[in-house]
């Protein structure tokens, strides 16, 4: 479709004032109102052709019935804030960016288990991941697992479907043997893959031994209460959350409770933000004919130092000194649990965090296979 650029039928766009990198780019071709992304409301779209969001905007009926909109982009890899069935009674068109941050929440995930490594007394061999959602994220866990030496179980259901069961695991065979469960998996409310409150009382029951839960995907997968119970009865041993039931507004006890508690940031990277705005700006110039087809945000900011001399000595050790230098999640987590009212402002005004490719890591001659893994990851050698 080729929308007609004129003074008089100049494309009109609202956009999530937080999106990074998104000012001066559209503003060529079009009029532009940037606004909270939380504080969109039906009145300000009366004149608006497109939207470019976050999961802060609730694009329902309420929202949209009654506007122009004819457009929709988020920038994020969930869509489950976007009416899909409403946009398709109504002709919108909307688009989300598919695996944009998986690099950046694998990175989360490779400093949460150094992370463990380091402070917890965490044997990287001797646990079991199971990875609940194997899909863009959840195949990036699943290498970095691998990398890590950590077995994995692999729950999929849609993909086993498709797939064959060959390479995944029932439920039964992760309630028997993981020691760690990570949530990947897209918000379904209902339907036969709902994921709605998945972790749920009943289910940590039936995990046959302590483990450590790890959530990233959707706070609505967990149910609070199912989550507290299991930690105060031990079957939880710790838990690292970034998302949350009922965001912004994080339930107390449980942000106490949690070993690594994050404000949504797991897939904040700089190259994460980068690429979802760019598959946003990219979606929105081929609906509308802009040539904007392969804009990407170009240089993005240097990390604060670029060089890494670990001093540990055994390759474990050096890997895990490597990945927290490059992220170290427990800053983030210290920051939430100090103020949990940020969490917004936290998530809004989150500083630059470069993934491994930005980094030079010197490493001694004789660690060749250490070399190896740190080049798979994206470290440049030195």
């Amino acid at each position: 479709m080729i929308f007609a650029l004129t003074e008089k039928n100049m494309l009109k766009i609202t956009a999530d004032e937080q999106i990074p990198f998104l000012r001066n780019v559209l503003e060529p071709y079009a009029g532009i109102q940037y606004l909270p992304g939380n504080l969109i409301r039906q009145n300000h779209l009366k004149n608006t052709d497109a939207m470019v969001i976050r999961t802060r905007t609730r694009c329902n009926p309420s929202l949209l019935e009654g506007t122009p909109i004819r457009f929709i982009a988020t920038a994020t890899i969930g869509f489950d804030h976007i009416d899909t069935e409403y946009c398709s009674r109504k002709g919108i068109a909307w688009a989300n960016a598919p695996g944009c941050n998986a690099s950046s929440v694998m990175q989360y995930m490779a400093s949460v288990l150094a992370y463990l490594y380091q402070h917890e007394g965490f044997s990287l061999r001797e646990q079991v991941l199971g990875i609940i959602g194997v899909g863009h994220v959840g195949k990036k866990v699943q290498q970095l697992a691998a990398l890590l030496g950590i077995p994995v179980l692999l729950y999929d259901p849609p993909r086993a479907r498709a797939e064959g069961l060959q390479g995944f695991s029932t439920l039964d065979e992760i309630f028997e043997r993981a020691t760690v469960l990570s949530f990947h998996v897209p918000l379904h409310r209902e339907g036969p893959d709902k994921t709605y409150h998945m972790g749920n009382a009943e289910f940590f029951r039936r995990m046959q031994q302590p483990f450590i839960l790890i959530n990233t995907a959707r706070g609505e997968v967990l149910e609070t209460r199912g989550v507290l119970g299991a930690m105060e009865s031990g079957k939880i041993k710790a838990a690292v959350l970034d998302v949350w039931e009922n965001e912004p507004d994080v339930d107390a006890s449980l942000l106490k409770k949690a070993l690594i508690a994050t404000p949504h940031i797991a897939g904040y990277s700089t190259e994460g933000k980068a690429n979802g705005t760019a598959m946003s700006v990219r979606s929105l110039a081929r609906y509308f004919g802009l040539p904007l087809e392969n804009w990407y945000p170009h240089p993005l900011p240097e990390p604060g130092i670029r060089d890494i001399f670990p001093e540990e000595k055994q390759e474990t050790a050096i890997l895990c000194s490597a990945l927290l230098k490059t992220y170290p999640v427990q800053q983030d987590s210290q920051k939430l649990k100090n103020n949990p009212g940020s969490f917004e402002q936290l998530r809004d005004h989150y500083p630059v965090r470069r993934e491994y490719g930005a980094y030079r890591i010197h490493i001694p001659h004789h660690h060749t296979g250490l070399k190896k893994k740190l080049s798979i990851l994206g470290f440049e050698i030195r």
